[in-house]
């Protein structure tokens, strides 16, 4: 009998239930306000315009259902520029904050055009919301589902990879730039970039005005729906949209996965004395957590106000705003900014399994992104290894701290050291989680590049305008003789070194690497620790500095490839002291720098560390084991092979104490280890060997 299989596709084109909705002949505007006595849609011709052109008045009676206002409006289409208006009541010392001349962004807007615009009467003139066609030719897209255990993050900011002219690019420091260095990306290998905030945040001040620093990074949201138009080349309204889809789409067709970094904790509305731009204007008392009676805001994310993510209506918000990024522009996941502010109940406590983050691991629909937390906030809150369970993965704090201070060579720190290559299963087994679930990192955005961690023993943030009072003192950083940049070779060495040793033991921990942008070149930003208002060269990627260290990126390539090769670095279960796989070894084998087993009562800032290569699939290359000597010391010393429950025949893989490009052997065809089973290891410096077999 001949069968006929029909292939439909589920298509996620409906539009949402609130914000713009745009119909055959006309749109329809939905807005949530449970307190608002009217509501007005504000239409504009040109983003330029002061005024609007035509004000569309809801019905009270007609058009309000519920808490929710919605109204048809023929005649207009894609690209119609508008804003929401509201009346109701005005009493700031219990929470209400309406005021019926303010022009309000749609807490769903698809995209904002224009800038704010500069005020005589007080009024302020937020950039316009755009009607937006979300039709788009995927081209057959969809989300390329890579496991997190086979994850490399690739940590960038979407203006600063591209904006410096160096960069050689025709769309400088826009989403069009990024696909101009895809094959940069492919040739580090890395499988994911996480791009921070990419949704809509203020670029000029209020009032209209040059703001006196910039707001770079991102990390201030004012329309969580909408790409940010400052990173579009074009200047037609809501042309993002489309660039930020083809970007997501020639990264997609290249491999590499796209994971947003997302702001659910404040907004740019500030506190009691910030503008009303959209929430406040539309029900203060539920998007935002109060306190004083409503009259204040409560400042868990250290930017003035934060947003109440539990509350069912903003809950809601947040759930609609992750489909929308997932199955309207394709992304692949999410890192979520302060998330303990999620694991806030609607006075700030701390609760446990607080609503939103138990919706966002359970959504069918978002099931196969990647979600992960930043799992601390500014008020102390500290969550790590304690978020969540389920799918959450988190930034690993402990991580960070524990590498850097183990190459450092502060005291204790090989115990701690040992237990973050071995993916840190004092944080997430007892939760039953994974190593997968520990996002390793020894720098991001926030705080020194890897460059700066070895040149900088403090932050030099004076060009931030602060007194240099802003950003982290706690650095764990040296300078190893000398503040900054210096022509002495015996530093500059070391500090090579150091870098080299940093990039290994991230690349061969088990858990989920991810990179800051431009470390693999030795980006610098002068020793500044807080760069979120250096819209400028020190933030930007120099590509000059790609071929400059072209040595260092050709040892980041390799090691990112090996990991991407070699199960034994990136295990799905923690690794455990006893054989499974019938040939004696065990999964995990720790060693003093004299082959015996590893002494933990000493303050030796010495380690061998052996991962057994998990059993072979057929059909594919016989996985290698793994074995690491690291030696944080100031004077150099002999290491021992150590003999194992069977014997294993070993080549160098890399020695961070050579130069390149004896320093790594990506073709896994360096030296043999010497028979007499004995290795020298200079100071600050790292040997790695696999097997033969």
């Amino acid at each position: 009998m001949l069968m006929l299989h029909r292939h439909l596709a589920l298509q996620f084109n409906h539009p949402l239930p609130y914000g713009a909705v745009l119909h055959e002949n006309g749109v329809q505007f939905v807005a949530f306000s449970r307190s608002a006595t009217a509501m007005r849609v504000l239409l504009y011709d040109h983003v330029t315009d002061r005024e609007p052109s035509e004000v569309i008045v809801f019905d009270r009676r007609d058009d309000r259902w519920g808490d929710i206002w919605s109204i048809f409006v023929p005649g207009i289409s894609a690209g119609q520029l508008y804003h929401f208006q509201a009346d109701g009541p005005h009493d700031p010392a219990r929470g209400q904050r309406f005021d019926r001349t303010a022009r309000l962004i749609d807490p769903y807007a698809r995209a904002l055009a224009g800038n704010f615009l500069p005020s005589d009467d007080g009024i302020v003139r937020p950039p316009k919301c755009v009607v937006v066609d979300d039709r788009f030719d995927w081209q057959g897209d969809r989300h390329l589902r890579r496991e997190l255990s086979e994850t490399v993050i690739y940590e960038m900011h979407v203006r600063g990879f591209t904006r410096s002219s160096s960069s050689g690019t025709d769309h400088p420091g826009t989403y069009l730039g990024i696909i101009e260095k895809i094959p940069y990306l492919k040739s580090l290998g890395v499988t994911a970039v996480e791009l921070m905030p990419v949704h809509e945040f203020p670029t000029n001040g209020f009032w209209g005005e040059k703001l006196a620093r910039p707001n770079y990074w991102g990390y201030d949201p004012m329309a969580f729906f909408a790409p940010h138009r400052g990173y579009a080349s074009g200047n037609r309204p809501g042309c993002q949209v489309d660039e930020f889809k083809q970007m997501v789409r020639a990264l997609h067709q290249a491999g590499i996965e796209v994971i947003l970094d997302v702001v659910f904790n404040h907004t740019a509305e500030g506190n009691e004395l910030g503008p009303t731009l959209s929430f406040k204007g539309l029900e203060n008392q539920v998007y935002y957590m109060l306190e004083g009676g409503g009259a204040y805001y409560k400042n868990y994310s250290g930017c003035g106000n934060t947003i109440n993510g539990n509350h069912p209506i903003v809950r809601e918000m947040i759930f609609l705003c992750l489909r929308h990024w997932v199955h309207n522009y394709h992304v692949d996941g999410f890192r979520f900014d302060l998330a303990s502010i999620l694991s806030r109940g609607r006075n700030g406590e701390m609760v446990a399994n607080p609503p939103v983050v138990e919706a966002i691991a359970e959504d069918p629909l978002l099931a196969d992104t990647k979600v992960i937390a930043e799992a601390w906030d500014a008020s102390g809150a500290y969550q790590v290894g304690s978020f969540a369970q389920l799918r959450w993965a988190e930034w690993n704090g402990h991580y960070r701290d524990d590498v850097r201070r183990f190459w450092r060579g502060d005291a204790g720190m090989t115990p701690p050291l040992a237990t973050r290559l071995a993916g840190s299963s004092d944080l997430y087994q007892p939760g039953g989680r994974q190593p997968y679930h520990s996002i390793n990192f020894i720098t991001s955005h926030d705080g020194f590049t890897m460059n700066d961690l070895v040149s900088y023993r403090e932050k030099h943030n004076e060009a931030n305008g602060e007194g240099n009072r802003d950003g982290d003192n706690n650095n764990h950083s040296d300078n190893y003789g000398v503040e900054g940049t210096t022509r002495k070779p015996e530093i500059e060495a070391l500090r090579l070194r150091q870098i080299k040793n940093m990039l290994s033991t991230l690349f061969l921990s088990q858990g989920v690497p991810m990179l800051l942008s431009g470390d693999e070149c030795r980006r610098t930003q002068r020793g500044n620790n807080n760069a979120y208002c250096q819209d400028n060269a020190i933030s930007w990627f120099d590509w000059k500095l790609v071929e400059k260290n072209e040595a260092l990126v050709r040892f980041t390539q390799s090691l990112i490839n090996f990991r991407v090769a070699q199960p034994a670095v990136r295990r799905v279960d923690f690794p455990n002291g006893e054989p499974k796989h019938g040939d004696g070894l065990p999964e995990v084998m720790w060693f003093g720098p004299d082959g015996k087993p590893k002494d933990w009562r000493g303050d030796c800032p010495s380690l061998t560390c052996f991962f057994a290569a998990p059993a072979p699939v057929p059909d594919q290359p016989r996985p290698r084991h793994v074995l690491m000597m690291m030696h944080a010391g100031r004077q150099g010393r002999q290491f021992t092979v150590p003999l194992l429950p069977r014997p294993i025949s070993w080549r160098v893989f890399l020695n961070t104490g050579e130069p390149s490009p004896r320093d790594i052997y990506p073709d896994l065809n360096g030296p043999y280890a010497p028979s007499t089973r004995r290795v020298h290891l200079d100071h600050h410096s790292m040997m790695v060997f696999v097997s033969t077999e």
